[in-house]
């Protein structure tokens, strides 16, 4: 969704992507709940893979959001 809304090759900024990077932060923030503080075991190792997964598409996500305004800024537009 992020990556629609941005349009990306066009580089023209969306203040609507802050709504998906909202989200993508309390999905990421609910997957951590699942990690225990017990011994390590392959349900850590998974949830682990899924919270890298979620840092990835946040930082995608916020990527989309600020290169337009960095290209603004440095006059690059």
């Amino acid at each position: 969704m992020a990556y629609l809304l941005s349009g990306f090759p066009n580089d023209r900024a969306n203040p609507f992507l802050v709504i998906p990077a909202c989200v993508a932060i309390i999905g990421s923030a609910d997957t951590f709940r699942c990690m225990r503080r017990q011994r390590w075991d392959l349900f850590q190792a998974g949830v682990l893979l899924c919270l890298y997964m979620d840092l990835l598409a946040i930082c995608l996500i916020l990527f989309l959001l600020l290169y337009p305004y960095m290209l603004w800024l440095t006059g690059e537009h």
